[in-house]
């Protein structure tokens, strides 16, 4: 009889574990803006950089420091994300595209539907050129998301949301026949409904994102919070932050007084005396307002039960003060400063702390790895992996093989140590202030990391190699085909 007991009480005690671990999670994808890859102080590569609530996601969980975005811009990486696919599959090279336009590839919130998710968009989306229609697929509300605040430009004014200011602005720059960006870039948005408001939209992005959850704490429930910090114009701070420390600031363009790209220019590296302290200072308010959700998380007894992840879009921009140390090169180019990120995961019910992975993974990996976590069939047209293999502590040894990139005037192949980079036009990078040089380059990462030495001549197989998987995966993406 006592061994029956027993037995009774362990089998309860097995069903119930295996209960637990069959619940889905809750799920939260941050998406920071040109954040720099050494700009989280639990990399351990700036100094000058304190990300406390950042990286308490990396000490509940797992820090993949070889991740790589698909573009150096954010409209394509941002597609891969939502999608796990190549963003060329949908057409997207540069920012000139069509956006998510093509419903055969489901996204994070569509395929989510399967298992009752309640889905949140809050921050910045940008897709590509028809963003701002609300009839467009593009818009969070018709591919998933049942809520959305947030803007659908490539940036945000950080603080003038009002329509008023932005018209007499236009006026202005009218008036003085002068080319150039907005100073607003359109309206925010709660749902389909325009918010006219001046407020601080990093502090905005925070505080939406707590209601939703609060909203949802007893369902499951997706949440993407996309932060438009630490995109430009990163002057546009807090008049408390730039008082404490004792900074001059920067003005907003003004087109009665001087060109566009003369004010651009002086605002950017190596111009802008204040620029790395301004940069910072949208660092620190997105940490800020991760910290508060976290704390939300905890105090709700969610924490355990929400997978996290946390990425940037891009690699950092040299130009507004970001810093990528190790890596060579900017948001804008295929130099790995460009496309290589930081990625962190928390999981704390099921994945291992505190660990730093080298694996090659890919932004794609996000979509299928979440899938796996919340039961849902895993796509087979698309180009990620499913991570939680090496998230569990199963296979450490999980990776890509292979990567590639293409942005029209640059292309990439990264196979193993070894990378194929070919560039055939600075334009952007001479408009963006950015270096970049011309032509084909074989380099090692695995002992050049910063991209200084080029091995094209010593190494013609290792080219003939990347070429042809350039080639393969350029007639696999038309044909429609997936690489696997």
């Amino acid at each position: 009889m006592t061994l029956l007991i027993l037995s009774l009480i362990i089998s309860s005690c097995t069903e119930k574990k295996e209960a637990e671990n069959a619940s889905p999670p809750n799920i939260i994808l941050i998406v920071a803006d040109d954040l720099g890859y050494g700009d989280i102080s639990a990399a351990n590569l700036a100094n000058d950089v304190n990300t406390p609530n950042i990286d308490r996601i990396a000490e509940s969980g797992i820090r993949f420091a070889q991740t790589y975005d698909n573009s150096p811009i954010c409209n394509q990486s941002r597609i891969g994300i939502i999608t796990g696919c190549y963003p060329q599959r949908l057409g997207s090279y540069w920012y000139s595209a069509k956006g998510l336009h093509d419903p055969k590839f489901k996204t994070i919130p569509e395929l989510l539907k399967e298992q009752n998710y309640q889905s949140g968009y809050v921050g910045k989306t940008h897709y590509g050129e028809y963003d701002s229609d609300t009839t467009n697929r593009s818009f969070p509300l018709n591919h998933g998301f049942d809520y959305y605040f947030g803007h659908t430009s490539a940036r945000k004014h950080y603080m003038n949301h009002k329509q008023e200011i932005e018209e007499t602005f236009l006026i202005s720059k009218k008036e003085n026949n002068r080319k150039g960006q907005t100073l607003r870039q359109g309206p925010l948005w709660e749902n389909k409904n325009k918010v006219d408001t001046i407020a601080y939209f990093t502090q905005l992005v925070g505080e939406k994102s707590r209601n939703f959850i609060q909203q949802n704490k007893d369902k499951n429930f997706f949440l993407q919070i996309a932060f438009n910090a630490a995109h430009n114009f990163t002057h546009q701070l807090p008049q408390e932050y730039l008082d404490k420390y004792n900074l001059k600031g920067y003005h907003d363009w003004n087109p009665a007084v001087e060109e566009y790209y003369d004010w651009y220019a002086k605002g950017r590296y190596p111009n802008n005396e204040e620029g790395r302290a301004h940069y910072l200072g949208q660092v620190h308010y997105m940490d800020e307002e991760i910290g508060k959700l976290l704390d939300l998380l905890e105090e709700q007894g969610l924490r355990e039960n929400t997978l996290i992840f946390f990425i940037s879009d891009n690699g950092g921009s040299t130009p507004i003060y970001a810093n990528n140390t190790p890596l060579r090169g900017s948001k804008y180019l295929l130099y790995e400063g460009g496309i290589r990120v930081q990625m962190l995961v928390s999981y704390p019910k099921k994945y291992e702390k505190g660990k730093v992975y080298q694996n090659m993974v890919s932004a794609m990996d996000i979509l299928p790895s979440i899938c796996k976590e919340a039961n849902v069939k895993i796509p087979d047209y698309i180009d990620g992996m499913d991570l939680t293999p090496l998230l569990k502590g199963v296979n450490d040894s999980l990776k890509h093989d292979v990567l590639v990139w293409d942005t029209g005037h640059e292309l990439a192949v990264r196979k193993g140590p070894w990378k194929l980079r070919k560039s055939f036009n600075d334009s952007e990078a001479k408009y963006e202030m950015v270096e970049l040089e011309l032509g084909n380059f074989i380099t090692n990462l695995n002992t050049d990391i910063g991209e200084k030495i080029n091995l094209i001549k010593k190494e013609p197989v290792i080219l003939g190699d990347l070429e042809k998987e350039y080639s393969v995966w350029k007639s696999n993406l038309e044909k429609g085909d997936n690489k696997k």
